[in-house]
């Protein structure tokens, strides 16, 4: 197959992480180099010129996934907020951001194939790691950043169980976890 012409080594580095994925989505995370090479329309020699394993390559997909999620997160910061909290809106933004339903199972998918492999684990393990710090650090009470961030998980699964989550109710739910993280001490009014 070879190199397709005119696409460049990014390019084609990308198509395999985009073939991985696809593959992984397919087959499980027991795809084969084979199948990978053929989704992204190169030779095994070619996908073993830019992915050294399959290891490798399992790796680099997660670390993928886990810098686009960090990049919605930096997209999803509102530069003219300055006050506390302002990392978890962040989060929460992005978490909730509208999208396809098909299109986060797919992305949810491929995160549970993925999360089966011990190196993927530990990598996510110390992404998380690295964002709680981070939202730790945000200013907000321990018990509005824990309530907010997991609403804004759950809400972001929910596709996976075939529940829609772009509801006029999902809406105003994440409006009212924003203003919450604008106003902590409307959770102290909540708590006996």
């Amino acid at each position: 197959m070879g190199r397709t012409a005119g696409r460049s080594p990014q390019d084609t580095r990308r198509a395999l992480l985009d073939a991985a994925a696809d593959a992984v989505r397919a087959r499980g995370i027991h795809a084969s180099l084979d199948d990978i090479a053929r989704f992204a329309g190169v030779s095994k020699g070619g996908l073993i010129y830019h992915f050294a394993s399959k290891d490798e390559l399992i790796a680099e997909l997660a670390r993928d996934q886990l810098a686009a999620f960090q990049a919605s997160i930096d997209a999803a910061l509102d530069p003219s907020d300055t006050a506390p909290g302002r990392l978890t809106r962040a989060y929460l933004r992005a978490a909730v951001a509208p999208a396809d339903d098909a299109t986060v199972r797919a992305s949810l998918s491929l995160i549970t194939q993925l999360m089966t492999v011990p190196a993927v684990a530990e990598l996510a393990r110390a992404d998380a790691e690295r964002l709680a710090a981070a939202l730790a650090a945000d200013g907000l009470p321990a018990e509005v950043l824990a309530l907010v961030v997991a609403a804004a998980d759950g809400m972001s699964t929910a596709p996976l169980w075939g529940a829609p989550t772009h509801t006029p109710a999902h809406r105003r739910l994440a409006e009212r976890l924003l203003h919450l993280t604008r106003n902590p001490h409307l959770w102290e009014l909540l708590t006996p």
